[in-house]
């Protein structure tokens, strides 16, 4: 239990914190980093910029003694930061963690699953939108094969670790690989969340034509094989789940345009420069590596987090228009972590 839990203005409590660790990827996702806007001229940030490991165990820590029992390491693609398996290690023995994951793109877990199992980590989830080479390289924008991908999927199974996909579902784009993709997870029986292309950043061209919804998502799903509703398993789950009447896999779907769950968020997220944002869509943060870099004690940093969340309205899905869609300044998703 923890010694000093926080709620924000509407009673959400703050259980799970995504840290982004790295803003670089080698994929260029047409959803995250289009290869237009991201380009070979892009400056990303150096090393002194990102917070150190140092500094990202000591902000867990204090997150962790406000209420936080999840943390989820993001990028950009983390498996690029030199280390990550010592960061690892170090975060799975702060007090009140008990659960560890990290998003990921797949093609370095042969390499690195092994030991980031070793190291304390428990699941990854893996992005992952499309079999086909044809589309897969058209969403990734790389000229990388999706096999790549189907080789980390088994490294990481092999390793003992958890394993989710997450399918990012565009109209005009990828919708034609929802079923193949639905019976490639089946087969290998891992959990697959079908996620609806959302508005996050300015760059990746969002429109609400583009949706393809969880109500056709799951119709086709069902289309192959059924499926039976699966009771949330706690406060604040974000997917809707089912499971396949013949076998114990899962699949999911993550529907925050046709059917909000900011009411239950208990999320934040920290930017790979130490900047915390209270939601995916913020259009601002608060400098937490300044604060630690100005000589901060415990107690101040742990009393402007808990600041910060008791002041939080967050509920931006639930209000979203297309007109506010287009006007509102958002964080891009490679800087915030998804």
């Amino acid at each position: 239990m923890a010694a000093n839990p926080v709620n924000d203005q509407f009673l959400r409590p703050l259980k799970d914190l995504r840290i982004s660790i790295m803003d670089r990827c080698n994929f260029r996702c047409s959803y995250c980093m289009p290869k237009e806007i991201f380009g070979p001229d892009y400056v990303f940030m150096n090393e002194e910029q990102l917070l150190s490991f140092d500094e990202i165990v000591r902000i867990a820590d204090q997150f962790a003694k406000l209420g936080v029992t999840k943390l989820r390491i993001t990028g950009g693609e983390p498996l690029l930061r030199k280390g990550v398996a010592s960061l690892i290690e170090r975060l799975k023995q702060i007090k009140g963690i008990n659960d560890l994951a990290l998003t990921t793109n797949g093609v370095m877990l042969p390499k690195l699953a092994k030991e980031l199992k070793a190291a304390g980590l428990e699941r990854v989830n893996i992005s992952f939108d499309a079999l086909s080479i044809e589309t897969f390289q058209l969403m990734s924008g790389r000229k990388t094969s999706p096999n790549a991908v189907i080789r980390g999927i088994k490294a990481a199974k092999e390793a003992g670790l958890g394993v989710k996909i997450n399918m990012v579902v565009q109209r005009g784009v990828n919708e034609h690989e929802v079923l193949p993709m639905a019976q490639f997870c089946k087969r290998e029986q891992v959990t697959l969340r079908f996620i609806e292309f959302m508005d996050v950043g300015q760059t990746n061209g969002w429109n609400f034509d583009q949706v393809v919804s969880k109500k056709e998502l799951l119709d086709q799903v069902k289309s192959f094989s059924p499926v039976v509703p699966v009771d949330e398993e706690y406060y604040g789950e974000v997917a809707k789940r089912y499971r396949y009447l013949d076998q114990a896999s899962e699949v999911g779907f993550i529907s925050s345009v046709t059917e909000t769950f900011c009411g239950t968020c208990t999320r934040a997220r920290i930017s790979a420069d130490g900047k915390l944002y209270t939601c995916l869509f913020s259009e601002t943060g608060t400098d937490l590596r300044e604060l630690v870099r100005e000589g901060a004690s415990d107690e101040l940093l742990g009393d402007s987090i808990r600041q910060i969340w008791e002041k939080r309205r967050d509920r931006y899905s639930e209000t979203r228009t297309e007109e506010s869609a287009r006007s509102r300044k958002k964080i891009e998703m490679s800087y915030i972590g998804g």
